[in-house]
């Protein structure tokens, strides 16, 4: 049996955080990161809120979609990097919230691929079990409260959110085609946060020495992505006998617009297949792919048959491809989703 996408949902907080606010506290201008990163605002989370909060709301906005309620699921997986806490998994609060008893609920932490990584892995017990029918997977991130934004370089790129779908089965022409994932733990300080586990705990003093913020060596990460991204997007093309013309729509982790735009030209992608969200909610880390297909979904909707690439690059270095044949028609579920903004370009 195959497994597709049965229903998207996403969420985003109210709080706009708009470039002027940022380059105010960031020593650069506002023009200075629209060049750079092509984003002109993005979300950040209320101070009571936690990552399972802003999951919650995505996974029920996926499961009315998807017409399917909680008590069916078999599983939540839960792809973040900034968990409520270092344990337990932030998955099992987000199930207590929905009232899903029957499914097995964990996290997944590939940071910015997570999603496609708790993606494959959902479908992967699916199917390996005859008795399974139906999971959530949600990724969802909070990465306004690690990121040290006397690096500005970082600091303007990041925002919160969380989008969600619920897996299910579909008839053998249509679902999940294919997926990749590969990792290079080479590069594992490329993207970090050094402090808060076991090889280095928190502490007051490593608190006050920034052990505890978010790192990214962005020349290096750029040169990783536009590596590996192209090749990436061949292979699991190659391995369903299709080629770039075939796709319909890319759907990528919404790491920086410029860097998207380019990567994605050099790959052979139309700029009209490539549907960005970044440059009004920023990079949101686990929750930008699910995002930004919910958003694609509620605004002008994916027709059935559609062939769709998921595609996430994160730390670790990690990144992963998900190629699908769209199950269903979803002709624009509301007109327009949240992000319906007029910084829109």
């Amino acid at each position: 049996m195959r497994y597709g996408i049965l229903g998207t949902g996403s969420y985003l907080p109210p709080a706009v955080v708009t470039n002027e606010a940022l380059a105010a506290r960031t020593g650069v201008t506002a023009e200075w990161i629209v060049e750079r990163t092509g984003i002109h605002e993005r979300r950040f989370c209320e101070s009571g809120q936690a990552t399972s909060d802003l999951a919650g709301h995505a996974a029920r906005r996926a499961l009315e979609a998807a017409e399917l309620p909680a008590e069916l699921l078999d599983f939540i997986v839960v792809g973040t990097s900034t968990p409520d806490f270092p344990q337990p998994a932030t998955a099992v609060v987000v199930q207590a919230a929905l009232g899903a008893d029957k499914a097995a609920a964990f996290d997944v932490n590939s940071v910015c691929a997570s999603f496609v990584y708790a993606l494959d892995t959902a479908r992967g017990l699916l199917t390996a079990d005859p008795n399974a029918r139906y999971a959530l997977v949600i990724g969802a991130d909070i990465y306004s409260r690690q990121m040290n934004f006397d690096d500005h370089r970082s600091a303007v790129l990041f925002g919160d959110g969380a989008g969600a779908v619920v897996l299910g089965p579909v008839d053998d022409d249509h679902g999940i085609l294919t997926s990749r994932l590969l990792s290079d733990g080479r590069l594992s300080e490329l993207v970090k946060v050094a402090g808060g586990g076991s090889r280095s705990p928190l502490t007051p003093s490593s608190l006050l020495a920034g052990e505890g913020l978010f790192t990214m060596r962005g020349r290096a990460v750029r040169e990783y992505v536009q590596q590996v991204v192209p090749d990436l997007l061949c292979a699991v093309l190659k391995e369903c006998d299709l080629t770039v013309e075939d796709v319909d729509l890319v759907v990528p982790h919404q790491a920086n617009a410029v860097l998207l735009r380019d990567c994605f030209s050099a790959a052979g992608v139309a700029p009209d297949k490539l549907h960005l969200t970044c440059p009004f909610y920023g990079n949101t880390a686990a929750a930008s792919i699910p995002v930004t297909l919910d958003d694609v979904v509620r605004r002008r909707g994916i027709e059935r048959g559609d062939v769709v690439v998921l595609l996430g690059v994160g730390g670790g270095m990690s990144a992963g491809a998900s190629l699908h044949r769209w199950a269903g028609t979803t002709a624009g579920l509301s007109g327009v989703g949240d992000a319906e903004r007029a910084v829109r370009s």
